[in-house]
């Protein structure tokens, strides 16, 4: 079981929260050798700039590269805590891998919701997490983090220095973040790569930094369960945002799409 309430609080005062062995060392495998396969097939390089590195890998879309990955956007022992920063509205933001390699610098520290034109401190806009699949430690890269800045009234100056601490977890585990906390990739001084699962999430009225609706065929889209096509972007927020000439978009992968909107809601529970 996951002490909801309790990271929803340590979130709220410290802008970050660490849930504890949510994957088993099968499943982090797993992963880390479907990755490992990916980044082989698709012949996926070292980046080439200094915010994503220039000895790390990624791996972005994954919810297209296999049913491994499905699992995770909806798990039960971390969406909760996304819903509790956001609302249950919210939204598959991306989904992609960072593999650290040793000799990678530090990655600038920076705020996920620094280009949203809104001033500060705010209403969540962006909750993400970071999964361990292997042990995040200070010397191959652990994310670092400044406790308390999202509370702060404006996001950092990018490239700018700044004193954090190393989130340090358990393979497994997974770091949950306000998007206005002041984090970054650490470097790694290490012999090994640091390997991760970047799983970021928006809420539903704010738009997805990876185009999920165009970027999944909807024949992979229509074998998701319904709880993650509604994370991609199959559903409506708050009966009004999102529908197609109010109709639910998941019709387009064979469902009723039938919609009560907001407005019809209101009308009929409007006294008389």
């Amino acid at each position: 079981m996951t002490d909801t309430g309790g990271h929803l609080a340590r979130i709220e005062r410290d802008g970050y929260t660490i849930v504890e062995d949510v994957l088993s060392s099968a499943e982090a495998n797993a992963l880390v050798a479907a990755l490992t396969g990916l980044e082989r097939d698709l012949g996926i390089g070292f980046a080439s700039n200094d915010f994503e590195g220039r000895r790390t890998k990624r791996v972005y879309n994954l919810l297209v590269h296999g049913p491994i990955f499905e699992a995770i956007p909806a798990h039960p022992r971390v969406l909760p805590i996304v819903e509790g920063v956001l609302d249950p509205g919210c939204l598959v933001s991306s989904l992609s891998s960072i593999a650290i390699h040793p000799g990678e610098i530090a990655q600038p520290i920076h705020a996920d919701d620094q280009l949203l034109p809104l001033p500060k401190p705010h209403v969540a806009t962006v909750c993400n997490t970071m999964w361990a699949l292997t042990e995040f430690t200070e010397e191959n890269g652990a994310t670092r983090i400044i406790p308390g800045s999202h509370g702060r009234d404006h996001s950092p100056v990018y490239g700018s220095e700044h004193a954090a601490i190393p989130a340090t977890m358990r393979r497994g585990s997974v770091l949950v973040w306000h998007g206005s906390l002041w984090h970054g990739g650490g470097g790694n001084r290490s012999e090994a790569v640091r390997v991760g699962i970047a799983m970021n999430y928006c809420a539903g009225w704010v738009r997805q930094q990876e185009n999920q609706q165009l970027g999944i065929p909807r024949e992979v889209a229509r074998g998701f369960s319904p709880r993650l096509r509604e994370l991609v972007g199959y559903g409506v927020y708050r009966g009004l945002i999102g529908h197609i000439d109010k109709r639910n978009p998941d019709e387009l992968l064979g469902e009723s799409g039938a919609l009560e909107t907001v407005w019809e809601t209101a009308n009929r529970v409007r006294p008389r």
